[in-house]
Formats: structure tokens, sequence, C-alpha cells
């Protein structure tokens, strides 16, 4: 079912992807990502020396300051649509930047759901206030497919993989799966943008399982 989208997409085109990295001076990373008219600004401060001697580094914890429009910790440059999903797109190429170990990289998307039953990728403003419901998605990324480097290791398979998802909207069961099925299809753009951006400032430490 086809549906016709004012910027003249069709129904699984992603916006124009844009990243970039190192953007503020005093964060240990940072980075802006942008899909369109959609553009958030990203930065990690830290991680910080453990206070006490038995704390495990595997079980840290992660501080995430929400600050729209103004701020330091994160900022929202302009919404147009499938904020959520560029937030996390940039807050992952910052956690890059920063050179924080990784186990895999994330690549999340927006799926949309018209009444006609039509679903719709990378939606615009406009375009979300008029769907019927709409579901954030995040997928694991390896950092092998980043790297493209030989590993026999694999802890699990990532192309089934889903780390998480919101949904807001009523929709049936078969509709959500089969809006995880074109998102699911839809990483692939979004991991070739990363490996062009990422590639080069990915360490070698990001192999590890932390």
């Amino acid at each position: 079912m086809e549906v016709d989208r004012e910027d003249g997409r069709t129904a699984t085109m992603l916006r124009p992807l844009a990243c970039s990295r190192s953007v503020l001076n005093r964060a240990h990373g940072s980075a802006s990502w942008s899909q369109g008219d959609t553009k958030v600004l990203a930065a990690v401060y830290g991680p910080k020396v453990g206070t006490k001697k038995t704390e495990n580094p595997e079980k840290a914890s992660i501080e995430v300051i929400w600050k729209p429009k103004t701020g330091q910790i994160g900022k929202v440059v302009n919404d147009d649509g499938a904020l959520l999903p560029c937030a996390i797109n940039a807050a992952c190429a910052a956690l890059v930047d920063a050179g924080i170990s990784l186990k895999h990289l994330a690549v999340a998307i927006c799926c949309c759901l018209a009444e006609t039953g039509c679903v719709i990728l990378d939606p615009t403003k406009q375009e979300e206030q008029k769907m019927k419901a709409s579901v954030y998605l995040v997928f694991p990324n390896s950092v092998l497919s980043v790297l493209q480097v030989s590993v026999t290791k694999i802890d699990e398979p990532m192309e089934h993989g889903i780390i998480t998802s919101v949904t807001h909207g009523a929709m049936s069961v078969e509709d959500y799966f089969y809006c995880l099925k074109s998102g699911r299809a839809a990483t692939a753009k979004l991991s070739n943008f990363l490996r062009s951006r990422l590639q080069n400032r990915l360490p070698s430490d990001l192999l590890g399982d932390t």
C-alpha cells in the first residue's frame, strides 16, 4: 500500500543523514546527529573513577540528562519528527567519540502506522501528528559490522535482536511486527552510515565484552 508524502519520499525512505563528532571542546566525547531537519547534539562526560575499590566496572550506571534547547549535556537543535531515535543515534555516536567500551552499537528508527494501514519510516513531525500510531525501535548493531574485521567469538546473533521499543497509540500485534520488520530492514542504511562516520574512531578495545 502506497502513501503520498509531502517531501516525495517513498514509505521506506529515510531522510538525509548527517553526523559530526567532537563538536564540544569540554566534553569527553560529543556528536551531532541529523535526520532531515531533526537535529540533536549529545555529549558524554565521564566515565568517572569509582570511589570504592570493590566497585565492578561491568555494573556501572549511566546517568542520562535530557535538556531540550538549552544546557551543555544535551541540546535539541531542532525537532522535526522522530526526535527520540535521533537522540539515541546521537548518544551512541558520542559514546564512540568518548572511547567508551561497548559490547555493541545501537541504531534507532521510528515507524508510523497510518489509518490506511500503511507503515512509513522516519516521519517528519507533521507526519507523526497525522499517524494512528508510532513505534520507536532500537536495534543492536554489532561493533564488528562497523569495524569489518573477522572475530571467532560472537556472543549473540545481531540480525534478529532488538534492544527496546516504545509505542504511542494503538496498533495490532500484526502491525507491530510489520513495523519491526520494516524498521529492521532500514537499519542496513543506518549501519552503513555509522561505518562511514565512526570506523576511524573505534578503538580496538570495543571488541571486548564490557
